[in-house]
């Protein structure tokens, strides 16, 4: 059996220091081979930096994938192209730096690919098409003996993510929605063994709206004119997660659950 843990879209710095206070125990709990975290808005909401990639490694995070915020903190750019294990979407521009997948080999021998995506619909920049950037990807690597697949699709519409877990349908054993910051109740296995949840939430800020303050965010609503949004550090904040148990013979998903916990952030 071969566990897996997805930790939805970690924001800011109450996000780091949720993960920091519940990965640990959670770890003992769950025995997970591979933590995975989607890191999008890990720096203060924007990108990330090497400073708060090396935060979630010292938590106990294996992996780290993107979104379309990605790039957001630009005096960091370089980390993209170092040894750390952080993705970008494999779709992006190929002169954007770093990659958008990755093969790695547990201390088991089980070989797991994980591979970042990010959709097309309703998204801010004309990014390549996801469909066809991942059959590329597993084209290129299926002679790979791999045990899991795990493909995060960082989309705002449902209907993308949904349609691109059956396109790759009983090819792979999980699809993970990001972007959104609340978790869906979707969570579900098909008949092939592909596991789909349209997006696995957040973990940050629990009191606001997406995981900023609510202020600013309702006066742009009363206004519309954009005001500041605020990542408080301190207060309620929220962890999501997936656990996947995964045979890594036949790279089906034998289960997923959803996980929600509150925690308080002084």
């Amino acid at each position: 059996m071969l566990n897996i843990l997805f930790i939805g879209e970690v924001n800011g710095k109450i996000g780091r220091r949720v993960v920091q206070a519940i990965l640990p125990k959670l770890k003992k709990q769950l025995k997970p081979d591979f933590v995975i975290v989607n890191a999008d808005n890990l720096a203060h909401g924007n990108g990330v930096s090497g400073a708060t990639i090396k935060e979630m490694l010292a938590a106990g995070v294996d992996a780290l994938t993107g979104g379309d915020h990605c790039f957001g903190n630009t005096g960091s750019l370089n980390v993209y192209d170092s040894d750390l294990p952080l993705l970008r979407p494999a779709n992006y521009s190929k002169n954007a730096p770093g990659k958008g997948f990755t093969v790695i080999e547990l201390k088991n021998g089980h070989k797991i690919l994980l591979i970042s995506l990010i959709g097309q619909v309703f998204m801010s920049m004309n990014y390549d098409n996801p469909f066809i950037k991942v059959d590329e990807i597993l084209s290129n690597l299926a002679k790979n003996n791999l045990s899991a697949i795990i493909i995060d699709i960082h989309a705002e519409a449902t209907s993308e993510k949904i349609a691109l877990a059956h396109y790759l349908d009983g090819r792979i054993s999980a699809v993970i929605g990001t972007h959104t910051h609340i978790m869906t109740a979707d969570a579900r296995i098909t008949t092939t063994g592909t596991a789909l949840i349209t997006d696995v939430g957040m973990t940050g800020f629990a009191d606001g709206v997406l995981g900023t303050d609510k202020q600013g965010i309702i006066k742009t609503f009363l206004t519309q004119i954009k005001t500041s949004h605020v990542i408080p550090e301190n207060g309620r904040a929220i962890f999501n997660a997936v656990f996947l148990q995964i045979d890594p013979d036949t790279k089906k998903t034998l289960s997923i659950k959803s996980i929600t916990k509150y925690i308080n952030i002084n």
